[in-house]
């Protein structure tokens, strides 16, 4: 069967500008358009649709099309207005606004409103206290503008002001709190469009969070695939959900580009469940990757058994022949041997782990039985996870 063919959709930042275009040009010369014509940052053309904005007069908006990849912004209306500023008025924006002023397209200035989120840490590609427009959406929005602007002869100043009506109410699904962006979702976008790939846009985020954590001076990282691993964090460490990066599946992706952004330190708390993978090498935690959970799980069995001088009596086909590695930690459990194999899993993952940063990264690692309140980890976990506290301010923990 013919596989079918991804739709692609378009960036918030595509929206701004198609709805900041077209009320340009109704302020200009009064008319409604229904679609604008856009160029494309990497070449090309883009049709947009448009419709006016009920809301507020003048202004347009530009309904959120992720294509055959949504997130959570598709179906949200992005709003953009436009009206003459004083130049006295132009000055203090430059001055003071927490918008955007480019050189190249004078007399123009870009900025947020209701829910458009605002940076309140350093790191990002925008200003701590600004709005949060990236710079492809910020060069495209003014370029669209300014185009309309001078084709009609006006040569005073504009103010833009772009709005997404339930941006805040979106943004509580995003990673933006733990970005540090508040009060609504980022206009986005680098080449005005979005290609149908969820994993590209997950990654580019991890990669952000980990920058934002070197950015801040933070050398110790404290990561997670998920929610098991932060939800242990919270109820076993006392360490507040949304404080470590997490990571998903692409565990060996996030350890290279730690490395790259120079952390020295990095303690990865995870579920068994995902943990027993990494011990395997396996880099990319997802199922689609394969499993071989309880093969693995049955050779730490063996392994462990013959450290101690343990007779082979079954228990290794045994937990092979288990459903979940809970099941298989409840048969390690009654022989006694559950927490060794999770030690033995902690190390070999550091192993794999530090081998992925190549040698630059220092790995500790903790797992750990939901079921059955198990802990395994390697030696120097416990002082890393209070190196990492006192970086963040937290100060020592009773552990």
């Amino acid at each position: 069967m013919e596989q079918k063919k991804l739709r692609w959709g378009y960036t918030t930042g595509t929206c701004g500008a198609a709805a900041a275009k077209a009320a340009a040009s109704f302020w200009l010369t009064g008319k409604i358009a229904e679609t604008v014509s856009l160029a494309l940052p990497q070449g090309g053309s883009l049709e947009v649709p448009v419709t006016a904005w009920q809301q507020e007069p003048g202004w347009f908006a530009v309904k959120k099309d992720g294509g055959d990849d949504p997130d959570v912004t598709d179906g949200a209306w992005i709003c953009a207005g436009v009206e003459p500023v004083s130049l006295e008025e132009m000055e203090r924006l430059k001055k003071d606004g927490k918008g955007y002023f480019l050189e190249e397209y004078p007399g123009l200035y870009l900025t947020g409103g209701e829910g458009v989120g605002r940076v309140t840490r350093p790191g990002l590609s925008c200003p701590e206290g600004h709005y949060a427009i990236n710079p492809g959406p910020r060069q495209m929005i003014l370029s669209e503008v300014f185009q309309v602007l001078a084709e009609s002869g006006w040569d005073g100043n504009a103010l833009i002001r772009i709005q997404i009506p339930e941006g805040q109410a979106l943004a509580g699904r995003t990673f933006n709190p733990k970005l540090g962006i508040i009060g609504g979702i980022s206009v986005l976008g680098t080449t005005g469009l979005v290609k149908p790939m969820s994993e590209e846009a997950l990654l580019e985020t991890i990669r952000l969070e980990i920058h934002m954590e070197a950015a801040a001076g933070r050398f110790v990282l404290l990561m997670v695939p998920g929610n098991y691993g932060e939800a242990f964090m919270q109820k076993q460490r006392k360490v507040d959900t949304g404080q470590a990066v997490v990571c998903s599946n692409f565990v060996q992706q996030a350890v290279a580009c730690a490395a790259e952004e120079q952390i020295s330190e990095l303690l990865f708390a995870a579920h068994i469940g995902k943990l027993v993978k990494v011990a395997a090498g396996v880099g990319n935690t997802h199922s689609k990757y394969g499993d071989g959970r309880m093969e693995q799980m049955a050779e730490l069995t063996a392994v462990t058994m013959a450290e101690k001088g343990l007779p082979e009596n079954g228990l290794p086909e045994r937990i092979r022949g288990c459903n979940t590695t809970e099941e298989a930690l409840g048969l390690l459990k009654e022989a006694g041997l559950a927490r060794d194999v999770l030690r033995l899993a902690a190390r070999r993952a550091r192993f794999y782990m530090e081998q992925w940063g190549g040698g630059k990264v220092s790995v500790q690692v903790m797992t750990f039985s939901a079921a059955y309140d198990i802990l395994g980890e390697t030696e120097g976990a416990e002082a890393m996870l209070q190196r990492w506290r006192r970086q963040k301010g937290l100060g020592e923990a009773a552990l």
